[in-house]
């Protein structure tokens, strides 16, 4: 409703607009709600009550979630939330597979083709042709399969670039094999802005996690890869921050491997296995440092000299962990039918959205992610002196992030469960967590093993 005068020229109208569709105005409004913005005389004020109007036609989908009532999660970049239907059909397998089967459900339930069958399904996330996905393991496992072939690729070349935004696990893996061949190798670490200028003609491999941990930080896959690939490097990326979280495409990269985790955007569940890549081409060429049975190419003929399998099954190493295999395929139902583009945007207009109602309401945090959403993956970091104990009163609150050292508040944002009420009602808390000193209190000061 607009009061205005009937007529005269030069008199400025105010217009209060509740904006129920956001994409004709520009998406750089996503986040405006208690700020106002004046554009040509007309003030853009979100509308709280139409809270699914920022998101896209298919998302949320938050009934395919078991999410405990009243809670807000934005910790999926840590651990996934439980698929809804998972249980049954874990309790299935229990039960009719094991229970019934037996050992014949080796073959009668194809338990042993499960680490192929599900890395398909992990692989359309990441832009992976069928059969160069295999699963099983863990991650650390992974990166030093990855690591360790692509050394074995470049024997006449002793550096490994890395940047200090990688997990801690990938480069004590790295650390680990190089002490292993006792063979002149060198890990270089390098800050995140100068990988590219740090890979050199000398370089074996370049092993980058694309998203930070920490920061949300996200690398440009595709000039690094050409960057390694100019130098006569091989490239290895990992995805842990990335699958299931934005648009991923290994082959058009055409990077060597990729390895990641799935118990986070892909809600697998703790300890679910990991993934490796291969390039379908360099495979037929890989000597795996760890040959277990399982990658043999006739495991059942139990030959004393290990024989790598001719596909990627030669990634693998022990008997695959069928439960959590299990697991993980029910999990992957719930991308049927989801676009990867459109989680991204989505995902854009959540941390937007949080970042903005943040920087107004709680002027104590400093954000600690890239500004522009661009250079981010689907998480949000803010630094605050006493972020653990913050970290620690927003939980008791119901609103679920985490902490990482030294002063990091990580908030993950996934549009598969998450929507704008969700922010606003989590920055709610927030504002009052850090207005009131709740943070403030015994029971929130003495760290927890995990953090």
């Amino acid at each position: 409703m607009v009061d205005a005068p009937a007529s005269g020229a030069g008199v400025r109208m105010d217009v209060e607009v509740r904006v129920l569709s956001w994409a004709p105005i520009s998406q750089n409004l996503w986040m405006l709600d208690r700020l106002h913005c004046r554009i040509m005389g007309v003030m853009v004020v979100p509308d709280r009550c139409d809270q699914g109007s920022m998101m896209t036609k298919t998302l949320p989908i938050k009934d395919k979630f078991v999410l405990p009532e009243g809670m807000i999660y934005l910790d999926g970049n840590s651990l996934g939330p439980l698929p809804r239907g998972l249980e049954q059909h874990l309790s299935k397998v229990v039960t009719d597979q094991w229970g019934q089967h037996l050992i014949k459900g080796w073959n009668l339930d194809d338990w042993m083709g499960q680490p192929v069958a599900v890395g398909d399904m992990v692989g359309r996330l990441i832009g992976a042709p069928q059969g160069s996905v295999v699963m099983g393991d863990t991650l650390s496992i992974k990166v030093y399969q990855a690591l360790s072939a692509a050394l074995q690729m470049r024997p006449d070349r002793k550096v490994v670039i890395s940047d200090s935004g990688n997990f801690p696990s990938d480069l004590y893996m790295a650390q680990g094999l190089i002490a292993q061949l006792n063979a002149g190798h060198e890990l270089r670490i390098v800050a995140p802005e100068d990988v590219t200028d740090a890979i050199t003609t000398e370089v074996a491999a370049v092993m980058i996690t694309q998203v930070d941990y920490r920061s949300g930080r996200m690398h440009d896959m595709g000039p690094i890869t050409q960057k390694a690939h100019d130098a006569g490097a091989v490239m290895i990326w990992d995805l842990a921050h990335s699958a299931g979280a934005v648009p991923v495409d290994v082959a058009a990269t055409d990077c060597e491997f990729a390895v990641g985790c799935t118990y986070k955007y892909l809600n697998g569940g703790p300890g679910a296995p990991a993934f490796i890549y291969v390039r379908p081409d360099i495979t037929p060429g890989i000597a795996p440092a760890l040959a277990g049975w399982l990658g043999h190419d006739a495991p059942f003929a139990f030959e004393p000299g290990y024989r790598p399998a001719k596909d990627i099954e030669r990634m693998r190493v022990g008997t695959p962990p069928v439960l959590q295999m299990a697991a993980l395929e029910a999990a992957m139902g719930v991308w049927d039918g989801v676009d990867m583009h459109d989680v991204r945007t989505a995902s854009i207009r959540l941390s937007e959205l949080f970042i903005a109602e943040v920087e107004a309401r709680c002027p104590a945090l400093t954000l600690a992610s890239p500004r522009d959403p661009q250079a981010r993956g689907s998480q949000v970091s803010f630094a605050f002196e006493q972020g653990y104990a913050a970290m620690q009163a927003l939980i008791a609150q119901h609103v679920i992030g985490d902490f990482r050292a030294p002063d990091i508040m990580r908030f993950g944002f996934t549009p598969l469960y998450l929507d704008e009420a969700d922010i606003h009602r989590a920055v709610d808390v927030l504002a009052d967590v850090l207005d009131n000193r709740l943070w403030d209190d015994p029971r929130f000061l003495t760290p927890s093993r995990v953090t």
